[in-house]
């Protein structure tokens, strides 16, 4: 997936045309993929990657019920969640951590461009330790250049998924619940800033998947582009 991103990196950033340049001239000797081949091949890898993974996190239960990815309670709202069920309220904590997984389904379904926006911009120098790197050498990469405007992009969806899916109510009452049981301890979590951390964790997760697929089984390279180009690394 990495190789993919670098690709579609590459791809769209075709007014640096000396970039990818260098980055043939990398390439290992004997290679007979042109600039046009190599950045087509790249793209093909992105869009494959959002399309089949990142996209599955949009759907319903795509956090909730993929467990690479669910997101769990914060420490602090653990007590929360035990202190609910220890007075029979099982079922609105259960709502609860469902509604911090469906929020961050609506966000990753609307910051999908916003994630291929930032990424365009990224320039690769090294791309040839990109494509020829670890399984997860891209994703890396990815996640160091793009983790911190991601987050700014991701952290105003997720504030308002929160409206749009019910959780900001479920979860005030369910704090306000909590907090009037005699002898705990009052508590006031930033859900927006942990949901949007670990929605963000959860797209890296996913890409990572893919680009180990893509690197590792020549199957999962589903076009004569993608055998062509990732056949570099094998």
């Amino acid at each position: 997936m990495i190789r993919k991103f670098l690709a579609f990196i590459l791809f769209f950033n075709l007014t640096a045309c000396s970039e990818l340049q260098n980055v043939v001239n990398q390439l290992p000797q004997g290679s007979v993929l042109s600039n046009a081949d190599i950045a087509a091949g790249l793209r093909e890898a992105l869009d494959f990657g959002i399309e089949k993974q990142v996209s599955k996190l949009t759907q319903k239960d795509g956090f909730y019920k993929n467990e690479l990815v669910k997101i769990l309670l914060p420490e602090e709202l653990q007590k929360v969640d035990k202190g609910l069920r220890d007075i029979g309220l099982s079922s609105l904590a259960d709502e609860g951590l469902k509604v911090l997984n469906r929020a961050a389904e609506d966000a990753v379904k609307e910051a999908t461009p916003i994630f291929v926006n930032a990424v365009k911009d990224i320039t690769f120098s090294d791309a040839k330790n990109i494509l020829l790197g670890q399984d997860d050498a891209a994703t890396q990469y990815l996640t160091s250049k793009t983790q911190t405007a991601l987050y700014d992009k991701f952290h105003p969806v997720i504030n308002n998924s929160f409206s749009k899916v019910g959780a900001d109510q479920i979860w005030a009452n369910l704090i306000n619940k909590y907090n009037a049981i005699p002898f705990t301890t009052d508590v006031n979590p930033d859900l927006t800033n942990y949901v949007t951390t670990e929605a963000l964790k959860g797209v890296y997760t996913m890409i990572a998947v893919e680009e180990k697929e893509i690197r590792d089984k020549v199957s999962s390279r589903s076009t004569d582009l993608l055998k062509k180009v990732f056949a570099l690394q094998d």
